[in-house]
């Protein structure tokens, strides 16, 4: 049997669609595979103040930037 794959969430641009999309993927994951399933996932949430502070100063590549760590922190957890 395969291991099942590790869901990266990077969240953050609004709490409230992380929630959402952490919500819908154990629902899916459950409809799937029925009982007490549930999805694997790796959430990192950033502080979206952060990310629009670097975006109305013009510092676009530096948002990114942000993310992207955010992004690699999620692979080195485990992500898929």
């Amino acid at each position: 049997m395969n291991a099942p794959r590790v869901i990266a969430m990077l969240g953050g641009m609004s709490w409230e669609s992380s929630a959402q999309y952490y919500r819908l993927a154990n629902e899916l994951v459950r409809e799937r595979l029925g009982g007490l399933h549930s999805a694997r996932i790796v959430l990192a949430s950033v502080d979206f103040a952060d990310v629009e502070a670097l975006q109305v100063a013009g510092r676009w590549d530096e948002a990114g930037q942000l993310l992207a760590e955010a992004a690699k922190g999620l692979e080195a957890a485990g992500a898929d």
